[in-house]
């Protein structure tokens, strides 16, 4: 086997993440593969380049040396792709790629993007993981994203990446069956769902780990399954077999209905990512400006959540 340019971008992501898992979902590979992957390159540099634990994987000696010759190669091809794109760019137009989280805000801010900036190449990458669209950032493959923050779990912001809040407390809600007893009430408390199993996304940012304290602060402890599939999510809801955790902003599924938690025990902080100088001030000013009027146009189709925020007097993007 040789050695080509993806295997050596594969051992740096591992040695950046710490985690095989982790560097999987940045690569937009499975688990397994990538496992597979790594096996077959220790196999043909003839020995263990990572030692795996409950800590994560990290490199051994012969790893190190490994990376430091690696690092440089990739830095490399990644200028010479850059290059290669601005330079298309320069003789088509102007290119912007824009990453975001999955979110009902997303289509109108394309469009206001698009209307603001009709000659451009824009191009749209939806991750579940926040950190993995800074890390998008932080190597030049994205220019700007939408990212959300759980409270209490940072992101791992890297150098040079910088944020603007857009709202810096969203409350999260619960979408549930519309024959469920909880349905018919306005809002619905934690511990009327302490018997429900509990949807979560394991490829989202700390959203397994928010859902268990946000539960283990009134004593309870949830029924937690793990589905990454929106559909079958959706179904299980509307059927009954389990409830989810969702943005304020969600549209209802059909047999579902949405609804706020009480005291506001899920949050996060939403806000606009970019490289710091990578986008003149004055289109990142616009970006930004775009991001909020789609996030208000969202907000206002949602009944739930305009009634949250009459309820508390609580006007968008003032946190």
């Amino acid at each position: 086997m040789e050695l080509e340019v993806r295997h050596l971008r594969a051992l740096c992501a591992i040695a950046d993440t710490g985690s095989v898992r982790k560097a999987a979902l940045q690569l937009g590979m499975t688990q397994p593969s990538l496992t597979t992957q790594l096996r077959r390159i220790e196999g043909a540099v003839g020995g263990l380049l990572f030692t795996r634990g409950q800590t994560g994987s990290r490199p051994t000696p012969l790893g190190h040396t490994v990376l430091l010759r690696a690092r440089p190669i990739v830095a490399e091809m990644a200028a010479l792709v850059t290059a290669a794109r601005n330079a298309a760019v320069g003789a088509g137009g102007e290119r912007l790629r824009v990453g975001s989280v999955g979110s009902r805000v997303v289509t109108g801010w394309l469009r206001r993007i698009h209307a603001r900036f009709p000659d451009a190449d824009i191009t749209i990458h939806i991750e579940v993981s926040a950190n993995t669209l800074l890390q998008l950032l932080a190597t030049n493959q994205l220019d700007v994203a939408f990212v959300q923050e759980t409270e209490g779990f940072p992101l791992a912001v890297p150098a040079g990446v910088e944020r603007r809040v857009l709202t810096a407390r969203e409350p999260k809600f619960v979408a549930l069956a519309a024959g469920h007893p909880a349905a018919g009430r306005p809002v619905v408390k934690l511990a009327e769902l302490a018997d429900e199993s509990w949807i979560v996304d394991p490829t989202a940012d700390h959203e397994w780990a928010a859902l268990c304290r946000a539960f283990a602060a009134t004593g309870l402890d949830p029924r937690l399954i793990h589905v990454r599939d929106n559909t079958t999510a959706a179904d299980l809801v509307a059927s009954g077999e389990a409830v989810r955790p969702c943005q304020p902003t969600a549209e209802p599924a059909p047999g579902t209905v949405v609804r706020p938690l009480h005291g506001d025990p899920l949050t996060a902080e939403l806000s606009l990512a970019a490289r710091a100088c990578a986008l003149p001030l004055p289109e990142l000013d616009a970006l930004f400006t775009d991001l909020e009027a789609a996030y208000e146009e969202a907000a206002t189709r949602s009944p739930a959540y305009q009634s949250w925020l009459d309820a508390r007097g609580t006007a968008l993007f003032r946190g």
